[in-house]
């Protein structure tokens, strides 16, 4: 295994990130202007500079990525790309520490949307379109991923989604980059979709590309402490669980629709659940909140319904906006809420979370076993959108859980041993490594922020956060010895 093309391609993505760093400068150059200029001027010359240096400084032998490289490759992504990405923060004006920075950049790359700053409402205009493009960025890095490096391991579910990606042989490649360049469009397309439904709704056009950027990415950072709630507009709610929905479905179907081909679409198996789970769940907690809350009148439901969807959407995507304090709901909503936060979107999304398609697996294997208590002798073919689920699929969505619950229990485990309350320590495992955002209780809750946790605290969440971004066997097949025998 060489390290070469990997440094190479660390100094491309550094070179492009640089790119990226102009922009708050520039779209604000004409509106109030931006505050923190010389920050993100002098990140973006120290990005370059690495950059340059990684990318000129090695060889450029044209060769495609073994296995392993392509694994060490994304590790590394995701750690130094968070890591140049705080600078503008560090560098700001908002006197952040470093483990500050390095937090609020990495919930954003990694679309998770806990944050530790306060005032938001107040910040710099620059700032906050950072924050913004960071989280857009973390979006389509996912997506890339869970099409070219997650089908290696078999725990993205690509290779069970996707027929474009099922080969990854040389003669997939030319398949594999059209792929890549519809992803890439889809994307735009979509983003650029929602800010002109945001502002045609009422935001203004500052607020309709920040909401934009952070709801096609499911990564649910805002430009207020209130979040959504700031905006007081079913509409928008309306709005925003839409495109919630669609940050969270398979984007290669999208890449067949821009092909005239809108049935996977319509007929996928996975997206069907996916939306008939948000929409039964939010009825029965609008129903609870109906006949529980005396002022919550019957003239109210619609109301209700589309502010219970957006916030129960929210969770699930793991999109991490808030209309309002859903932990006010009562007792069975609160419940309700903690265990969304595991479920997820679609494989292939911006999404976090464990995937619908895992749950999906794990019915059929129920009712499999249960089929087989009464024939025992019976053979059965596994189907899932017509096509045969072999027992390796199987086994790594059972792996794959096993892991995520074992290391659930770690991370909590530790933030207990540093001083969290019971409350805080689970949920914030759970929303760091399901990449949600927001946990329960009055500290991390939908109403409140990270900044007060202590800083151990905060670098085993950042942690958790990569973990669960990486899909976890991603990062801990490096530190199998057989990895890195030649």
């Amino acid at each position: 295994m060489s390290i070469t093309p990997i440094i190479q391609i660390l100094g491309f993505l550094l070179i492009l990130l640089s790119l990226m760093m102009t922009l708050p400068v520039n779209l604000l150059a004409f509106g109030g202007g931006a505050q923190d200029w010389w920050a993100f001027v002098q990140s973006a010359l120290a990005c370059l500079t690495v950059g340059l240096i990684c990318f000129l400084m090695t060889p450029r032998k044209r060769r495609g990525l073994k296995q392993r490289e392509m694994f060490l490759l994304t590790v590394s992504a995701w750690i130094v790309i968070p890591l140049f990405s705080s600078l503008p923060l560090l560098l700001s004006d908002l006197d952040l520490t470093i483990t500050d920075a390095f937090f609020e950049s990495i919930s954003g790359i990694t679309t998770t949307g806990s944050t530790v700053l306060v005032g938001l409402d107040y910040l710099p205009a620059d700032i906050l379109l950072w924050r913004s493009i960071v989280q857009w960025m973390g979006g389509i890095g996912i997506i890339g991923m869970a099409v070219a490096v997650l089908p290696f391991l078999r725990i993205g579910g690509m290779r069970l989604f996707a027929t474009e990606s099922s080969e990854w042989t040389e003669k997939a490649v030319p398949r594999t980059n059209r792929l890549a360049l519809g992803l890439v469009v889809s994307y735009l397309v979509l983003t650029l979709a929602c800010i002109v439904v945001y502002w045609v709704l009422g935001m203004d056009l500052f607020n309709a590309i920040n909401h934009a950027l952070t709801t096609v990415s499911t990564g649910g950072f805002s430009t207020s402490d209130s979040s959504m709630g700031q905006f007081q507009n079913l509409p928008i709610l309306a709005a925003s669980t839409c495109f919630m929905i669609l940050g969270s479905v398979p984007f290669f179907l999208f890449v067949r629709l821009l092909n005239g081909d809108s049935r996977p679409l319509l007929i996928d198996r996975q997206v069907r659940f996916f939306v008939q789970f948000l929409l039964v769940v939010a009825l029965i907690i609008c129903s609870y909140r109906l006949l529980t809350n005396d002022q919550a009148a019957i003239a109210g439901f619609v109301e209700t319904f589309i502010k219970t969807l957006f916030n129960v959407t929210s969770v699930v995507t793991t999109t991490g906006f808030a209309s309002e304090d859903y932990t006010r709901w009562g007792a069975l909503a609160v419940v309700l809420f903690f265990f969304l936060t595991f479920v997820g979107g679609c494989s292939g999304s911006t999404s976090g979370g464990m995937k619908i398609f895992r749950f999906q697996l794990s019915i059929l294997m129920l009712r499999e076993q249960m089929r087989r208590l009464l024939h025992p002798n019976i053979v059965m073919a596994r189907y899932y959108n017509g096509r045969v689920i072999g027992d390796e699929i199987v086994t790594s969505a059972v792996a794959f859980s096993f892991l995520f619950l074992t290391t659930l229990a770690v991370v909590a485990a530790v933030l207990a041993t540093l001083g969290l309350d019971l409350v805080t320590s689970l949920t914030g495992a759970a929303t760091a490594l399901a990449n949600v955002g927001p946990g329960l209780g009055e500290e991390i809750g939908p109403a409140g922020n990270f900044a007060a946790l202590p800083d151990a605290a905060k670098w085993v969440l950042m942690m958790a956060m990569l973990l669960g971004r990486l899909e976890l066997l991603s990062v801990f097949v490096l530190f199998s010895r057989h990895f890195w025998r030649s």
